[in-house]
């Protein structure tokens, strides 16, 4: 009301046509002028709905609705809404709409209301050629027997569905990942996007549910930035191949792997890599629409550098380095007399060895369990 009195002052001030006074209210130029003269023939009163306080003409009678729950409960009780609705207007002489019963019904108690329907969803065409997207994701399975529950880290392409590398874990994270990428790209290249779920190893999500965080990498999420890759986080289950591979390994590799007499891990890898992966892929792999592959060759030396945990420290007093419960003890240097107070690169690489980084240059290696390695030569530049 409020703003129909500003916009009728303009008007009779003569700063608005009718037309433009109309506009301004979402009406048309003749609603406008009937507001007016309702308007000054019985002030605010005369804007109000007229048919406020009056009962629709079109009121279904309060007998009748009665008398179509009571149908319901002693005739119809458990048919679907839509069923009962085809028998109101066929055998009953109702005439009322679908969704006026359906919302009776509801209303009453008689029908519950349909569970909310996800978005339809289409298959996701795979990519025209190799290389364009991989997929990686883990599945924790009874793999071998007498084992506890392991976790096979499977790389394939989205266009071939060929598997590159499988290998099983005590617990998927991101030294598995990286050594799965590794694997893929020393034998193949680089490709053009990873597509994964959001586990933490590839993403930082900050809140649960929600979108992933882009600005702030995984160690796995910056080897792929630094190549140039695309990393793309997964949303739903289905639209990533891998899941689908999954129930096909679950139901033939374990059966293959105790057919063999297999029962450890490091037994269990060989059979997959040398003897299991070919067969998989010439039984389920398929040619790409395209023939040209996407991958990009790369050298294997640069690879082991930048897919690898990359983290900052800085040297204590003694001339060590402290990493994942380690005590790193740096060798003499000729490059310098001490390195106290610098601050080192530590790579930890996916077959468990660490090497440490002063600048480009390579300044000690080490086994897993911290112990140096004297030869060769730690000679390795920084990627």
């Amino acid at each position: 009301m409020q703003k129909f009195r500003d916009v009728l002052s303009r008007w009779n001030g003569g700063d608005l046509s009718m037309m433009e006074a109309g506009e301004l209210l979402g009406m048309s130029e003749r609603q406008f002028r009937r507001y007016r003269d309702r308007y000054e023939e019985a002030g605010e009163a005369g804007l109000l709905d007229r048919r406020l306080g009056k009962i629709s003409t079109r009121r279904v009678p309060a007998e009748a609705l009665e008398e179509m729950l009571e149908l319901y409960r002693h005739r119809y009780l458990g048919w679907n809404v839509k069923h009962f609705h085809e028998h109101l207007l066929r055998d009953h002489n109702f005439s009322w709409g679908y969704t006026f019963i359906k919302t009776q019904l509801h209303a009453a108690g008689l029908v519950e209301r349909a569970k909310r329907r996800g978005a339809h969803r289409r298959k996701r065409e795979r990519k025209p050629c190799e290389g364009m997207m991989l997929h990686q994701a883990g599945s924790r399975h009874a793999w071998l027997e007498s084992q506890p529950m392991l976790d096979l880290i499977v790389t394939l392409d989205d266009a071939t569905s060929t598997i590159y590398s499988a290998f099983l874990i005590e617990e998927e994270g991101t030294a598995s990942s990286l050594q799965g990428l590794l694997e893929t790209f020393v034998a193949k290249g680089l490709p053009s996007s990873l597509y994964t779920d959001r586990g933490s190893h590839y993403f930082v999500t900050l809140k649960a549910g929600e979108a992933v965080d882009k600005s702030r990498l995984t160690q796995v999420g910056r080897a792929l930035r630094h190549l140039g890759i695309e990393h793309i986080a997964a949303y739903s289950p289905e639209a990533r191949r891998s899941e689908r591979m999954f129930s096909t390994l679950q139901d033939r590799l374990p059966k293959e792997l105790a057919l063999a007499g297999i029962a450890d891990i490091q037994a269990a890898n060989h059979f997959i890599a040398q003897t299991y992966l070919p067969a998989h892929n010439a039984r389920f792999a398929r040619p790409a629409t395209v023939e040209d592959s996407a991958f990009v060759a790369a050298d294997p030396q640069q690879l082991a550098q930048i897919l690898c945990i990359e983290e900052e420290r800085v040297v204590a007093r003694d001339n060590t380095v402290a990493f994942a419960r380690l005590r790193l003890q740096l060798p003499h240097s000729p490059i310098r007399h001490h390195f106290v107070k610098a601050t080192v690169k530590i790579r930890h690489y996916p077959d468990g060895t660490l090497a440490v980084f002063h600048g480009p240059r390579c300044i000690a290696r080490y086994m897993p369990d911290g112990a140096a390695i004297q030869e060769p030569r730690c000679t390795g530049k920084a990627a």
